[in-house]
């Protein structure tokens, strides 16, 4: 029964800076707080014009579930924390990640915290600051290593998590990653078909699970498409983009430097495109390039570079609903996505 009259209005409208209740929307709806609070919950008893009266109030007031009180009736926070490094701000991964997991969290009671740290701290402590307070009812984590610290630590306290990428540990748990290995194969593949033999690969520092990936792919590249390897192990992807390309020119006006460049992000592609054009060097005619990339801004304003997209908004929704699937009690084997690379140019 839609027991929409049983109940007189409470409260009143708020004073300037205090937030909405369910007092509010009761007070503007004529409603009850009781029927108000199970309208907003969808309670199969409502009617549908009610629950839609309220939801409009509710919108247009602004209100938002009071987590404190969630928290002590339900022992959740309807919270998903995303551990973020300030690196993966940098190389612009940050924005469409938040876009992909905040899509999938539109249609659940799921909020969404982002907390940033610096990959020169102590990765531990963030995770373990949710852990001790309780502040999240789940955690998406990402530049994961092969033995990762974090995750072991949530395993042991049974805390649902999703990892952007895979570990090399034998815990099983959730996870999407990028296929690293085969967009590292594919693009020595593309660069030796434009007749390049002597390739380097800007790649990912050595202490993350996507550099044995990335390496794996570049080595078996090498090996079965007749290419050689030139050492560039000064810099990796974590390095700020004026190091890697001062490495880069240094490498570049060597005698027999390479005429072929995989590189494992798009800022480093702009710094490496710097270098060589700063030793006189062609793009697309003295040496040619294969560059991952999150967007389409490189292909876009570098044609001559051979793009493949990584798929971050992707990759942002496949994690939401991993760690929101294990959360409801989900199998771990059950949540584990990979995605691959998508080639922007016909070969």
């Amino acid at each position: 029964m839609d027991k929409t009259k049983s109940e007189g209005p409470a409260g009143a409208l708020p004073q300037p800076g205090e937030r909405p209740t369910l007092k509010t929307i009761a007070f503007m709806t004529g409603l009850g707080i009781t029927t108000v609070s199970r309208a907003l919950k969808d309670a199969p008893d409502i009617g549908a014009e009610t629950k839609e009266r309220v939801r409009l109030v509710a919108r247009q007031i602004g209100y938002q579930p009071n987590r404190a009180g969630v928290r002590l009736r339900t022992g959740k926070t309807n919270v998903i924390s995303l551990i973020l490094s300030l690196e993966e701000e940098i190389m612009g991964l940050t924005s469409p990640m938040v876009i992909g997991i905040s899509e999938v969290l539109a249609t659940t009671q799921y909020h969404l915290v982002v907390t940033p740290y610096r990959a020169q701290g102590n990765a531990l402590d963030p995770v373990r600051y949710v852990l001790e307070t309780g502040a999240a009812d789940g955690v998406i984590i990402s530049r994961t290593e092969p033995k990762d610290p974090r995750v072991a630590l949530m395993m042991e306290r049974n805390f649902p998590f999703a990892t952007h990428g895979r570990t090399e540990m034998d815990l099983n748990h959730p996870y999407h990653d990028f296929d690293n290995e085969r967009f590292a194969y594919e693009a020595v593949r593309k660069l030796v078909e434009r007749g390049r033999k002597r390739l380097i690969l800007l790649q990912p520092p050595p202490y993350l699970t996507f550099y044995l990936h990335m390496r794996a792919g570049f080595e078996k590249g090498i090996r079965d498409f007749g290419a050689m390897a030139l050492p560039f192990n000064q810099v990796n992807l974590d390095n700020n983009l004026v190091d890697i390309r001062r490495a880069a020119e240094a490498l570049f006006s060597a005698p027999d430097g390479p005429d072929g460049i995989v590189s494992g992000s798009c800022g480093g592609a702009v710094a490496l495109i710097a270098a060589l054009e700063a030793n006189g060097r062609k793009l697309g005619e003295d040496i040619d390039m294969v560059s991952k990339e999150p967007h389409m801004f490189l292909q876009w304003l570098r044609p001559e570079v051979v793009t493949m997209r990584e798929d971050i908004r992707l990759a942002g929704r496949e994690l939401a609903k991993a760690v929101i699937g294990r959360i409801e009690g989900a199998a771990p084997e059950d949540l584990q996505t990979l995605s691959y690379p998508i080639p922007t140019d016909d070969t």
